[in-house]
């Protein structure tokens, strides 16, 4: 699980690291800045994350093949992932274009709104490589190829850095675009990473024969039928928890601009850390497939029980670097005192969803190579939706606790999912047969 899960782990951190850049880059620019940046961010995730989920039944499928060893069967797969996510995303480009005009219409802050509608448009090109992207990830990873995932998701970020010094602050003779620098350095470094993965599959299939290319590529709407079957679930569980962040993200753009900007900042941090269970997860969900393929039951119950230790361990010591050192982390990010002081409480309740949002996470990508995607979707459903968003908005607002009483509502959401989630693993993989 180590061995997988590793460079799926650093690969994952790559990807935050993205993010994390953008908004150290944009604190010069003030906490507006820094406060639309993180809002936009948290508006595009929850939209995309419908097409990268649908993606994900490509872990189930070339993962079973792949322990089969049925190798042609997995090259259909990533064909078929291929036209899937080239038939997405033109229809999720158009709902990201859509959100600002319905930002304005329901009171977010001008000043916010004037900066988030050209980091938008310039982040709304991005859809396409990313999609292909994760189509190129999902195949690799699922047939053990994991460095050039790695490779490209650490590399990328030495592209969005120099994008964002050259484009936000008008280096090399380029305008001073601001924000909306920000968002072109980002769809650049998404176009080099799926660059990256295609290269990375063309030499991979040089050393096997370029069976990929001797089969046809004609769309199978069977297979394409299936993909989407297993996938929207787990696209249904990542934007009911995505839309869900962008909503409190739009509550939170309601109060003042510290408090959007501290908010920005935590999710920011989370994230960060959400990054290491994520790569397990995906191994998990690579490790359990692969021993499904080959009928392996002792092998799938120590793949998940495996990666749900390995989240444990790192996501406890990350609950208690936020509950023991938050001043310093805020400081990484901004130098405004109004902006710490109330990023250090959020982190501080930050602390105590940190081993559940690894449990879930991880439990999430067991599951997903078992073929169960739907368990997740009801349980991120019930507990976002129905337990998580009306306590936030509740001890925000009528309780006047504002965005700390946001952070409560999600962390009281992460416990029940959490637990829940390895309560199913559980009783799965206890009756699984194979």
């Amino acid at each position: 699980m180590i061995g997988l899960g590793a460079p799926l782990v650093v690969a994952e951190l790559g990807w935050m690291a993205m993010g994390v850049v953008d908004t150290i880059m944009a604190g010069p620019l003030g906490a507006g800045a820094v406060g639309a940046g993180s809002l936009g961010h948290m508006l595009f995730y929850p939209v995309v994350t419908w097409g990268i989920g649908v993606l994900l039944g490509m872990d189930t499928l070339v993962a079973q093949s792949f322990g089969a060893k049925n190798l042609q069967d997995t090259r259909h797969t990533l064909v078929n992932g291929v036209w899937l996510a080239l038939a997405a995303s033109p229809v999720l480009a158009l709902v990201v274009l859509s959100l600002v005009p319905v930002l304005s219409a329901i009171g977010t802050n001008p000043h916010v709104l004037a900066l988030l509608g050209p980091y938008l448009k310039s982040l709304t090109p991005s859809v396409v490589p990313l999609l292909l992207f994760t189509a190129f990830r999902r195949y690799l990873q699922a047939i053990n190829v994991v460095k050039p995932i790695t490779f490209a998701l650490v590399s990328a970020n030495i592209v969005n850095f120099v994008g964002d010094w050259i484009l936000m602050y008008g280096h090399w003779g380029a305008p001073a675009m601001g924000l909306e620098g920000s968002g072109w350095s980002t769809t650049l470094s998404r176009v080099y990473m799926a660059a990256v993965l295609l290269a990375a599959i063309i030499w991979h299939e040089r050393k096997t024969g370029n069976l990929l290319f001797l089969i046809s590529w004609r769309p199978d709407l069977e297979r394409m039928r299936r993909l989407f079957t297993l996938g929207l679930p787990s696209a249904a569980q990542f934007g009911l928890e995505g839309a869900v962040f962008g909503l409190v993200s739009i509550l939170a753009a309601r109060l003042h601009e510290a408090s959007l900007a501290a908010h920005g900042i935590a999710v920011q941090v989370i994230a960060t850390t959400y990054m290491v269970p994520l790569g397990i997860s995906s191994a998990a969900a690579v490790r359990v497939g692969h021993a499904v393929g080959r009928r392996d039951r002792q092998g799938a119950l120590a793949s998940g029980w495996a990666a749900i230790v390995l989240s444990c361990l790192f996501m406890s010591a990350a609950g208690i670097a936020l509950w023991t050192v938050p001043r310093l982390i805020m400081r990484i990010f901004i130098d405004d005192v109004a902006v710490i002081s109330t990023g250090v409480l959020l982190l501080r309740i930050a602390a105590f969803l940190e081993l559940f949002d690894g449990l879930q996470t991880v439990a999430t990508g067991a599951l997903r190579g078992l073929g169960d995607t739907r368990t997740p979707m009801f349980a991120h459903f019930t507990g976002y939706w129905l337990v998580g968003l009306p306590v936030s908005y509740v001890l925000g607002f009528p309780f006047g606790w504002g965005v700390t009483g946001i952070w409560v509502g999600l962390t009281s959401a992460l416990i029940l999912i959490g637990a829940v989630l390895v309560v199913v693993w559980r009783y799965r993989s206890a009756r699984l047969e194979l």
